[in-house]
């Protein structure tokens, strides 16, 4: 497995312990736990708060006990998804949660990891976050139809030339399947210009987010988390399908008044607010982060608080 050579700074970080800082006792909850980093800030700015970290990739949960051994006693970990185990955990620690962080995308431990498929020269083509699963990138690219690879460039990857790719993509698997991730950058960088980003950049997010249903499980995550009381949520999304969601979610849950548009006058008692908005624009990372870690550059942190 690969490790950071160096500590390893969690994006957002001040953000992060800004908004959280005002909890001065009970559970906060890490739903992308990673290396750890978030948790472990957290933990040493405030002495009264536990903190239980959820990730699906395995090799994160180790690196991370590993990481976290000294606060074992406010510190545990468990295996899943933040979509299916957040409402489990709100069943039994519920009036306990005052925090709930989560850090949607891919971690540095994933990319890093030529072995994972994630990184543009990485010598396999699978991106499981939950390597348990069954659904990899390469049975993605080489046997979903011409229309479910145009489904996914067009939803998740927001790409303009959806069909030109698809297109090229099942033409050039019916010679020779892909094999490794750089078979498929190299391809889409022969195919495709993009004087801002790698032509494979928005392809790659597209076929992860297919592979791991990522913007279903931040959907049950919004679902499970708009139930929480008196608690601070916040999310850490890398693209604009996720904030978009995060943002629809927390105006959702602000509104006072929920009566249809084509009412005449309030009829619903104008008093069901969930809480409030903490960050009216999500916050996003300083030049001087961006310079340290450029994976910072697309990272946006909204966080609502809600009532108790």
């Amino acid at each position: 497995m690969n490790t950071p050579s160096s500590p390893h700074i969690p994006v957002l970080l001040e953000h992060v312990l800004d908004v959280f800082g005002n909890i001065s006792n009970g559970l906060i909850i890490d739903y992308t736990l990673g290396f750890g980093g978030h948790s472990q800030a957290l933990l040493d700015q405030n002495q009264n708060i536990s903190i239980i970290g959820i990730d699906k990739d395995i090799q994160a949960r180790d690196f991370a006990q590993k990481r976290l051994e000294k606060f074992k006693d406010r510190f545990s970990c468990i295996a899943g998804s933040f979509g299916e185990k957040f409402e489990e955990i709100l069943q039994s620690q519920g009036d306990k949660i005052k925090g709930v962080l989560a850090d949607i995308g891919v971690s540095s431990l994933q990319l890093d990891n030529n072995s994972r498929g994630f990184g543009f020269q990485s010598d396999n083509l699978d991106m499981r976050m939950d390597t348990s699963k069954p659904l990899e990138a390469k049975t993605i690219i080489n046997t979903y139809s011409s229309y479910e690879l145009e489904r996914i460039f067009r939803e998740y990857g927001e790409i303009k030339e959806y069909k030109k790719m698809a297109s090229l993509i099942v033409n050039a698997r019916s010679k020779q399947p892909f094999e490794s991730a750089q078979d498929l950058s190299t391809f889409l960088q022969k195919h495709f210009k993009n004087p801002r980003i790698h032509p494979g950049t928005l392809a790659f997010q597209a076929i992860r987010i297919e592979v791991n249903d990522e913007l279903g499980e931040l959907q049950k995550l919004l679902n499970s988390a708009s139930k929480l009381k008196g608690a601070v949520f916040g999310v850490i999304s890398f693209h604009s399908l996720e904030d978009r969601m995060v943002k629809t979610a927390f105006k959702e849950w602000s509104k006072s008044c929920i009566c249809s548009q084509n009412s005449y006058k309030c009829e619903c008692g104008n008093n069901h607010s969930k809480g409030v908005i903490i960050t009216k624009k999500p916050l996003i990372a300083s030049s001087e982060e961006i310079k340290q870690n450029p994976r910072a550059r697309s990272a946006k942190f909204r966080a609502f608080a809600f009532k108790d």
